[in-house]
C-alpha cells in the first residue's frame, strides 16, 4: 500500500466485517439484539455498540409474563414459569431485558418477578 493510499483510507485489505448491503434484520423477540445492545454470543455475528453477558435469574412463584415493550399493557410473547431461568442483558427502572436462551424468546419482564440464579 503507498503512503498516499494510507492518507486517504484507501485500502484493498478487508477485515472480517464488511459493509456490502442492506441485511434484513433478524425478528426482535426471537435474537436478543437490539439497536444498542446484543447477547454475548451475537459478537461477530452482529454489529452493535455493546454487547451484554447474560446475568441469569430465575423466574418467582407464580410466573411472570414476557412481554413484546416494557409495559404492563405490551402484547404477551410467553408465560415464564416458576423457577425458569432467564438470561437478563438489560434492566431499566422496573423492567429487565433479556431471553430465555440465544435462540429467544426475547422481551422484557418485570425486574422483580426475578431473583437472583442460586
Amino acid at each position: 500500500m503507498s503512503q498516499n493510499d494510507t492518507m486517504t483510507g484507501n485500502s484493498q485489505t478487508q477485515g472480517p466485517f464488511v459493509l456490502s448491503s442492506a441485511v434484513t434484520r433478524p425478528d426482535p423477540h426471537k435474537v436478543p439484539l437490539r439497536g444498542d445492545l446484543a447477547h454475548i454470543a451475537l459478537a461477530g455475528k452482529h454489529f452493535v455498540p455493546h454487547y451484554a453477558v447474560p446475568q441469569p435469574r430465575t423466574v418467582m412463584p407464580g410466573g411472570a409474563p414476557l412481554l413484546t415493550a416494557p409495559d404492563d399493557a405490551a402484547e404477551e410473547l410467553c408465560v415464564l414459569m416458576e423457577g425458569d431461568s432467564f438470561e437478563v442483558l438489560d434492566v431499566a427502572g422496573k423492567w429487565a431485558w433479556g431471553c430465555l436462551s440465544v435462540e429467544g424468546p426475547v422481551g422484557y419482564i418485570r425486574a422483580d418477578r426475578l431473583e437472583a440464579t442460586v
